[in-house]
């Protein structure tokens, strides 16, 4: 894995649609993969965003 594979906060809220507080409240509950990466810098990988967002498809179809 390389960094290009990873996604900034702000780079998945965007890629999301949602606000940071949901991000987080995806994050701190588990739904949504993530890692730290220093005590204040936490990175999305796109293998978690991928995940998250075709079990939200299951789950709607």
């Amino acid at each position: 894995m390389n960094t290009d594979d990873m996604l900034t906060v702000p780079d998945a809220m965007a890629k999301l649609k949602v606000s940071r507080w949901t991000l987080y409240k995806l994050m701190r509950s588990g739904e949504l993969g993530s890692v730290l990466v220093s005590e204040r810098c936490r990175r999305i990988p796109e293998s978690a965003l991928s995940d998250y967002v075709t079990r939200l498809c299951e789950e709607a179809a």
